[in-house]
């Protein structure tokens, strides 16, 4: 099964519990393939960096002890971006240049068949299986309504933190040929969501478990740690992630995830010991 992320080196934690909580949640004996996206831009920031070599090799290391065949591959797009993205429209996204990365899955020559993107602030509830093994056929992708998008923007507007693509069918459309050219072209509010979201021949609409940006059920396979609205104690947004361990425990009083929590807290802390 193959997955990526994307991002520099501050996507250690998210990675880690994320890939955690698949290793822990899933039964099939299946190889995991975790690609990493990454790439030197520090001209724009400082903290723009590549994802360091220490890290890979830690990430490596976890993965295999749960499947001697799982591997972590670090992919350092620098000069590609460069070439395509340099000064373009959205270089300065909402999120970060690195959201951009993913559209270059198309131009990786290794990354055949299912590819499943995962934004870092994901945990799995239940078996990875239930959504990689979605039928893709005569689709580009699979992915599910944006909470606030859906109501905002429009009904079938997506959420691309969760984006399983069919490889042959978006070589196929040239989906991330046009996405690119958007954004090499178009100013966009959401950048690369907007990007293929505009660009899309045929999706798969999924089920709000597969991507749940705001609550979590006994249903949900993924639980995506998205910036959300609050009421309580009174209106207001809060971004909290898995890895903000006090705040996520005292804010959602979650248990399900104990055991990919106490993990990562021991594996954390034997990699800041090692480096």
């Amino acid at each position: 099964m193959n997955i990526l992320f994307s991002g520099n080196e501050k996507i250690f934690d998210g990675i880690l519990t994320c890939a955690l909580s698949i290793l822990k949640r899933t039964e099939s004996k299946e190889p995991f393939t975790f690609y990493i996206m990454t790439m030197d831009v520090s001209h724009l920031k400082p903290e723009y960096t590549a994802i360091g070599d220490k890290s890979i090799a830690f990430l490596n290391d976890v993965v295999k002890k749960y499947n001697a065949e799982n591997s972590v591959i670090k992919l350092d797009v620098t000069k590609l971006y460069m070439k395509e993205f340099s000064a373009c429209p959205n270089e300065q996204c909402y999120c970060s240049p690195y959201t951009l990365l993913r559209l270059f899955i198309d131009m990786i020559p290794e990354i055949q068949g299912k590819l499943l993107y995962l934004d870092i602030d994901i945990m799995f509830n239940r078996d990875i299986t239930l959504l990689y093994n979605q039928d893709l056929a005569g689709y580009e992708y699979a992915a599910a309504r944006d909470h606030y998008g859906k109501f905002l923007l429009n009904p079938n507007y997506i959420n691309a933190g969760v984006l399983l693509f069919n490889m042959e069918e978006v070589r196929k459309t040239g989906l991330l040929i046009k996405a690119r050219e958007l954004i090499k072209t178009k100013k966009m509010l959401f950048a690369d969501q907007d990007a293929i979201y505009r660009s899309t021949t045929k999706k798969k609409m999924l089920p709000q478990r597969f991507n749940d940006q705001k609550f979590l059920h006994k249903h949900t396979v993924v639980r995506h740690f998205s910036k959300r609205l609050f009421y309580l104690p009174y209106p207001h947004t809060d971004n909290i992630k898995q890895w903000h361990v006090s705040k996520m425990y005292r804010t959602f009083k979650y248990d399900c995830f104990d055991d990919i929590i106490y993990e990562y807290i021991y594996l954390k802390g034997k990699f800041e010991n090692e480096i």
